[in-house]
């Protein structure tokens, strides 16, 4: 599982600039539902061989005791509770103040690890400004500027040395290639811990018409007609210590760190609430890790005629992007329309695995471009030479030739669509490749 900081401090202290530094990209899942506001952003980063999930929250007041500042709170404590490590960003430019100070006592009474960022430092290395930072109780003051790019490295390589990453750990166990992992991810209370429950057959999984009811990741071995499943419900809240009462609520970080481990996600909708923007977020997220993806809608009893006809023409204009992947309409309470959902977990299962032929890949290339030629840019025409495999789960393959920079979206969406068909590539994303051979004649490519 990924590690998870926190980005935590008072407003305007430059959080988000530092999460955008972090995560090198302005895009995030955003945690968009009841409860919360929209401040908490979810990012990827990545620092040498480390990968780490990254929290940006909004502006923190501990005691605020209503409106929009009592939510922001609310928000910000559960970041914290999912974070391995709080990165408590202070603003090295206005100096210590009170609310710092009552942040720094918040997070000293958690005892989670913590390191101190001084943000907005460039040129202040040397001057005596950083002392006062001292006072928070959490040792030596690391000065950054997210702005210019100053010190981030130190910064991340401090909070990965307080995790006790793998080193001093025993090598983990080879996976068993036979086991699929498959995790059940949607927002709270689409059924996706009665899902799981009707499966097996048993009342494994706490239950009830509450979201939030799931505290922890559950994990549970299962096997159904000769093949051996780890079912994952990804509906948990990290739990370490105590866990706030306030803090009841869906738990991203959770969905995101289940994703990424499995193999086939189950992406549970409901019906009775159509699709809604955490939905696509969750979606989303899936394809960017490249996972097999299979659409659920659950529920479907529970509605008439025409919100069914609504909620089919909702996934189609907001989960466009997984055309790819196959839907079905099911009642996890009362048993209904299960049983194709697991062949098409198997079946894209094995479209995710699928082993591709050099030869059959690079016949079916040039099958494509004989049928229908790349445009041609300018005095340059794309030539497509050869093709094979580049790694599985998702499938990828990388095609060789020359000019390839200039083969367009629609060209790609062209040659995945014949790929696709020749090797019965249902419910699993993938990635196309372009490699141009060098030209010896430019300069600097002449021997």
């Amino acid at each position: 599982m990924k590690p998870v900081l926190a980005l935590v401090g008072r407003p305007n202290v430059g959080k988000s600039t530092l999460f955008n530094r972090m995560t090198k990209s302005r895009d995030a899942i955003v945690a968009d539902f009841a409860g919360l506001t929209r401040d908490r952003h979810y990012g990827n980063a990545r620092q040498g061989q480390h990968e780490f999930i990254v929290i940006d929250t909004g502006g923190f007041e501990p005691d605020a005791a209503d409106g929009i500042y009592k939510e922001m709170a609310h928000q910000t404590r559960q970041a914290v509770a999912e974070a391995d490590v709080v990165v408590l960003v202070v603003d090295a430019r206005s100096g210590l103040s009170a609310q710092d100070h009552d942040i720094a006592r918040y997070l000293r009474k958690l005892g989670k690890p913590c390191v101190l960022a001084a943000n907005k430092a460039e040129g202040l290395k040397a001057s005596g400004q950083l002392a006062e930072f001292f006072e928070l109780g959490f040792g030596d003051v690391l000065p950054v500027s997210a702005a210019h790019g100053q010190g981030i490295r130190s910064l991340i390589d401090q909070a990965m040395a307080l995790l006790a990453l793998p080193e001093e750990q025993d090598e983990p166990a080879p996976e068993d290639p036979s086991v699929v992992r498959l995790a059940v991810a949607g927002r709270p209370n689409v059924g996706k811990s009665t899902l799981i429950n009707t499966w097996l057959g048993e009342e494994r999984l706490v239950a009830f018409d509450l979201p939030g009811t799931t505290r922890d990741a559950i994990s549970v071995p299962f096997e159904k007609d000769g093949r051996r499943f780890e079912l994952i419900d990804t509906a948990g809240l990290r739990r370490k210590g105590r866990v706030f009462e306030a803090i009841e609520k869906f738990s991203v970080v959770k969905t995101l760190q289940a994703i990424e481990s499995a193999h086939v996600v189950v992406l549970l909708l409901d019906a009775t609430q159509g699709v809604t923007d955490q939905d696509a977020h969750i979606a989303g997220y899936a394809l960017e890790s490249g996972r097999a993806i299979v659409l659920a809608v659950n529920k479907w009893d529970a509605v008439d005629a025409y919100q069914r006809e609504l909620v089919q023409r909702a996934i189609e204009t907001r989960l466009p992007f997984l055309k790819f992947a196959n839907l079905h309409f099911i009642s996890a309470k009362k048993r209904q329309g299960l049983s194709p959902v697991w062949a098409s977990i198997v079946q894209a299962h094995r479209a995710a695995t699928c082993k591709m032929p050099t030869p059959v890949l690079t016949r079916l290339l040039l099958e494509a471009v004989q049928f229908q030629a790349p445009q041609r840019a300018g005095m340059f025409r794309p030539k497509l030479r050869y093709a094979h495999q580049g790694g599985m789960s998702p499938p990828v393959i990388v095609i060789h030739g020359n000019s390839l920079e200039h083969v367009t979206d629609a060209y790609r969406r062209f040659l995945e669509g014949r790929f696709r068909k020749a090797f019965d590539l249902v419910g699993t994303p993938l990635r196309i490749e372009m490699k141009s051979s060098d030209n010896p004649f430019v300069s600097g490519n002449s021997r």
